[in-house]
C-alpha cells in the first residue's frame, strides 16, 4: 500500500465524514466493547494512525484492495498497522508493528491503473494477539487497548494550555496547514484525544510516532507530544529567522549596488569623480592622527591613493585597507609617562616580591638614570633561573613600579620566524608578527615587554625565531625594527624587553650576548617561609574564601611543608600544598563540621598523606663506593649519588645513568687518575687490571651532563678499592684533571641550597670557587662546613674515614 505524505485535509472535505463518524467518536468505549475478535490487517507505509483521526490513504497493492472491498461489502472494520520497513512491498506478519488502530472505511474512490483512494476514520487502539491467516490478506486475532484516564490536576491543565499554545504557534509558522486546524484544536478537551490529534502531524520519525501510539498513559503521551512540539517550534522559528536574514541581505545588497551605480552616474555627469568617499576621508584623518614618521606617512598616503582608484570588489582593495588599518592603529607616538619616584618604585617591588635584591637594584638604577637622562635607552634584561622563583610575576611588578603597561608573549615551542617578523603582504591572510600585534593591543610604544621561555624556542624549515629576535633585542638595531608585513621601520628602543629562561645553555650565543643576564637562584628555607607568610598563604586564603580568620596555618606547619612535602628551588609546589590545605578546610566548613581551623604539623599527614621527601643519605652512603655529589639542573640544585662497583674482568670501565658525553669523559678522567696514582693511594694495580668497573648515576630516566662530578666519581672509585665508606654528611663538587687538580664549577648557590635541604654538614668545593661564596646567602651557609680543595687527594682526606 502506498501512503501519501500526511497533511491536514481541507475542512469542507472532511465535514460530511466527520458527521458520519460522530456516533463512533462519541461512543468510542462502546465501540471497543463491540470490536470483533478477528479483523483484517492493512499494512501502511510511512505513517501511523491514531484514534479519532480521519485521513486519506492511497492503496495500490492487490491484497490491500481486496481487504478494502470486503470491508465495504460487509460494512466491517479493518486494522491499520504500520510496517517496519517502508520499502517492503508485501510485508509478512513479522515485518509489521503489533500495535495499530481499528478504523472504518468512510469512502472509496477508484482511480485508473487499478488503484483506490479511501478515507478512513480510526476508532481505537488494538494489539495483535495472534496471526490467523495471511491469504488473501492478513487476518489476526486482536485485543483492544484502553488508554488510562488521567486525573485532572492543575499541572495537567497547564500542560494542555501550553500544548495548545505551542501547536497554534506551529500552525501559524507552517504555510501548508489551514487555519481551520486551530478551530479543531480548541474543540478537543480530552487529553488523550488532544495528544492523538497532534501526534498525526508531528515532524518526527515513524518509530517515534509508533512509540506514541503504544503509550497508553494519556498524561505521559501528552507530555511527549509537548516536547516534540517545542522542538518543532524551535526549528520553524530558526528557519523563519534564517529566511528573513537571507531575504534582507539580498535586498540590502541589491539596493546598495543600485545606489552605487546611480552615484557613479551622477558623479560622472557632475565631474565629481575625484571626490573622496567617506571611507577615504576617515583614513586620511586616521593617518594624520597617528603622527607616524614622515617616510611611513608617505607610504601610507601612497597606498591610500592606490586604494581610492580601485573598485571595492577588487581583491587588492581589502588587502590595502587592512594594511592601512594596521599602520594607523600602531602606537607610533603614544607612550605612557614613567614613574621616576625611586622610593615609590622600591616600595612596590618590595611589596610584590620578597628578596631578589639584585633585580630590584637593577630596576632602581635604570629609573635613576632615566631621571638624569630621559632620552636614554631601555635595558634588555634576561632573567635566568629555575621554575617557580617569580620570573614572570617580577616583570608585572616592574611594569607596575614604573607605571608602564605590561605585555607578555610565550616563546615556548615557537618554530616559525613569521611569529616574530610577520608575513609579507603577498600571502593570503598575512598579519604582522607578535611584537607589533601586542604593541597595537596595549596602545603604547614603551611597555614592559616580557618574552617568556626564551630557552624553549625551536627552529625548522620555516626559519629560526631566535635569529629573528637578534634585531628585537639589540639596542643598536631595534630603533628601526622592520616587520615583513609593515615593511617600514618601527622604533622599539623605548620598549623595556625582559626575557626569561630556565637555563642559559640553549640560548644562541649571539642572542645571549645582547642581553643583560640576571640570575635568579633558588630560595633558601627561610626565604620560602617568608614568601609563604607574606604572599602565598594570604592569597590562597582569599581565593578559597577563608580570609576572614577561618583558617590559621602555623609557621612550623609551613616549615614542615617545605622540608617534607616539597623539594624545589622555587615555591610553586609549596603554593599547591598550601592550596590543598585551604581546600580541605573549606570543605569541612561547608559541611558544617568546623567554623574555624588551625593547621599544625601533625595535621599534615591526615590532609596531604605521608611525607614525600625523606632523607636517604645514611642509607645510600653506608656502602663503600657510593659518594654524594652536588648537581645543577634547570629546576635548581640537587644532590647526586654516584655508585661504583667492580667485578672480574679486564680492567674496563662502564658508565650508565643516561649521562652526556662530558660526564662520560669526566668519569674516564677520574678512572685514569685512580690508575696513575694507584700506588700512592694504597691500591694494587693488579686489582685494577683484573676487575671490570661500573659507575652508575641513579635516576636513569633523567638526562645528566657536565664536568662537575669528576671529583665525586674519583672519590667513589677510591672508596670502592679501599673498601672504606664515605662519610654520609659530606657532599662534593668539582671538575677533575688528569693531574688530579680540581677546577671551578658553576651554579654554586643552587648546589649549596640543595646540600642544605638534604642535611649535608660538610661541602667540598674547588678552591678557585672561594671567591664566589660572597654571592651565597649567609642563611644557606649556616650550619655547613666548607672545605676548599686544590687537588682531588685533599677531597679524599675529608670524605673517607681513616684515609
Amino acid at each position: 500500500m502506498n501512503m501519501k505524505q500526511l497533511r491536514f485535509l481541507e475542512f469542507d472535505d472532511l465535514e460530511p465524514y466527520l458527521e458520519a463518524a460522530g456516533d463512533i467518536i462519541e461512543g468510542s468505549e462502546q465501540a471497543k466493547d463491540n470490536l470483533p475478535e478477528t479483523i483484517g490487517v492493512l499494512p501502511i507505509r510511512n505513517a501511523v494512525t491514531y484514534p479519532g483521526t480521519v485521513m486519506p490513504l492511497a492503496i495500490g497493492r492487490k491484497r490491500s484492495i481486496r481487504l478494502v472491498n470486503d470491508s465495504m461489502k460487509g460494512d466491517s472494520l479493518i486494522g491499520l498497522v504500520t510496517q517496519i520497513d517502508a520499502e517492503t512491498d508485501n510485508p509478512s506478519p513479522g515485518q509489521i508493528y503489533k500495535t495499530g488502530t481499528v478504523a472504518s472505511v468512510l469512502k472509496t474512490i477508484k482511480l485508473p491503473q487499478r488503484s483506490v483512494n479511501v478515507i478512513v476514520h480510526s476508532i481505537c487502539r488494538f494489539k495483535i494477539v495472534k496471526i490467523i491467516s495471511t491469504e488473501p490478506y492478513i487476518k489476526a486475532k486482536i485485543e483492544p487497548l484502553i488508554c488510562t484516564k488521567p486525573k485532572i490536576t492543575k499541572k495537567l491543565q497547564a500542560t494542555i494550555v501550553n500544548v495548545r499554545q505551542t501547536a497554534n504557534h506551529v500552525i501559524s509558522l507552517s504555510p501548508n496547514v489551514p487555519e481551520e486546524a486551530s478551530v479543531m484544536l480548541e474543540n478537543i478537551e480530552d487529553p488523550s484525544a488532544l495528544a492523538d490529534f497532534l501526534a498525526v502531524n508531528l515532524n518526527i520519525t515513524i518509530a517515534e510516532k509508533q512509540k506514541l501510539l503504544e503509550e497508553l498513559d494519556s498524561r505521559k503521551r501528552l507530555e511527549a507530544v509537548q516536547a516534540y512540539l517545542a522542538n518543532q517550534l524551535e526549528v520553524l522559528e530558526l528557519s523563519q529567522k534564517i529566511q528573513g536574514q537571507v531575504r534582507n541581505s539580498i535586498d540590502k545588497n541589491q539596493r546598495e549596488y543600485f545606489l552605487q551605480e546611480q552615484m557613479k552616474a551622477i558623479q560622472a555627469e557632475l565631474g565629481m569623480d575625484d571626490r573622496r568617499s567617506d571611507e577615504t576621508k576617515k583614513l586620511v584623518l586616521a593617518i594624520k592622527k597617528a603622527k607616524m614618521p614622515e617616510a611611513v606617512e608617505a607610504e601610507a598616503k601612497r597606498e591610500l591613493d592606490r586604494m581610492s582608484k580601485m573598485h571595492p570588489s577588487s581583491p587588492d582593495y581589502s588587502v590595502i585597507r587592512t594594511y592601512l588599518d594596521w599602520v594607523c592603529e600602531l602606537p607610533w607616538s603614544v607612550s605612557t609617562a614613567d614613574c621616576l619616584d625611586i622610593n615609590r618604585s622600591q616600595k612596590v617591588l618590595n611589596k610584590d616580591h620578597y628578596g631578589l635584591a639584585k633585580v630590584k637594584k637593577r630596576i632602581l638604577e635604570f629609573l635613576a638614570v632615566r631621571q638624569l637622562n630621559p632620552a636614554g635607552k631601555s635595558p634588555i634584561l634576561c632573567f635566568v633561573g629555575p621554575p617557580g622563583v617569580g620570573k614572570t610575576s617580577l616583570g608585572q611588578s616592574i611594569a607596575r613600579a614604573m607605571d608602564r603597561k605590561f605585555v607578555r608573549i610565550s616563546l615556548g615551542g615557537i618554530r616559525d620566524e613569521a611569529d616574530i617578523r610577520g608575513h609579507r603582504r603577498t600571502y593570503i591572510g598575512a598579519l604582522p608578527g607578535r611584537i607589533l600585534q601586542e604593541l597595537r593591543k596595549c596602545g603604547s610604544n614603551n611597555p614592559v615587554f616580557m618574552l617568556d621561555e626564551l630557552d624553549k624556542v625551536g627552529a625548522d624549515f620555516r626559519g629560526d625565531p631566535a635569529s629573528a629576535l637578534l634585531e628585537v633585542l639589540d639596542q643598536q638595531q631595534n630603533f628601526s625594527f622592520s616587520d615583513h608585513y609593515l615593511d617600514q621601520p618601527f622604533d622599539l628602543s623605548n620598549v623595556m624587553f625582559i626575557a626569561t629562561a630556565n637555563y642559559a645553555e640553549p640560548i644562541p650565543p649571539a642572542l645571549y650576548d645582547r642581553m643583560e643576564i640576571i640570575e635568579l637562584p633558588g630560595y633558601t628555607e627561610n626565604e620560602k617561609l617568608n614568601i609563604a607568610k607574606k604572599y602565598l598563604v594570604p592569597r590562597q586564603l582569599g581565593e578559597n574564601g577563608l580570609s576572614d580568620g577561618k583558617l590559621t596555618i602555623k609557621d612550623e606547619t609551613v616549615v614542615k611543608l617545605i622540608e617534607s612535602y616539597t623539594s624545589e628551588a622555587g615555591v610553586r609546589n609549596l603554593d599547591r600544598e598550601i592550596a590543598a590545605l585551604c581546600r580541605n578546610t573549606a570543605m569541612k566548613i561547608a559541611k558544617g563540621k568546623v567554623r574555624r581551623a588551625t593547621i599544625v604539623p601533625k595535621n599534615l599527614a591526615e590532609i596531604l598523606g605521608p611525607i614525600k621527601i625523606e632523607p636517604e643519605l645514611a642509607m645510600r652512603t653506608a656502602t663503600a663506593g657510593v659518594a654524594t655529589g652536588l648537581a645543577w639542573t634547570s629546576v635548581g640544585g640537587d644532590i647526586l649519588f654516584i655508585e661504583s662497583a667492580k667485578m672480574p674482568g679486564e680492567g674496563g670501565l662502564k658508565i650508565t645513568g643516561q649521562i652526556g658525553d662530558v660526564m662520560k669523559e669526566s668519569a674516564e678522567a677520574a678512572f685514569t687518575v685512580l690508575k696513575s696514582n694507584a700506588k700512592k693511594l694504597g691500591v694494587k694495580y693488579e686489582k685494577l687490571k683484573e676487575n671490570e668497573f661500573h659507575i652508575h648515576i641513579p635516576e636513569g630516566a633523567v638526562p645528566k651532563d657536565g664536568p662537575s662530578a669528576g671529583v665525586t666519581m674519583f672519590t667513589s672509585l677510591v672508596s670502592l678499592m679501599l673498601k672504606k665508606p664515605i662519610r654520609p654528611e659530606v657532599a662534593m663538587t668539582g671538575e677533575i684533571t688528569l693531574q688530579g687538580l680540581v677546577l671551578p664549577v658553576g651554579g654554586l648557590k643552587e648546589k649549596i641550597l640543595a646540600a642544605k635541604r638534604a642535611g649535608i654538614k660538610t661541602v667540598v668545593i674547588p678552591y678557585r670557587n672561594k671567591k664566589d661564596m660572597v654571592e651565597v646567602p649567609k642563611e644557606a651557609k649556616k650550619g655547613i662546613e666548607f672545605v676548599y680543595v686544590k687537588k682531588a687527594f685533599d677531597a679524599l682526606k675529608v670524605a673517607i674515614k681513616g684515609f
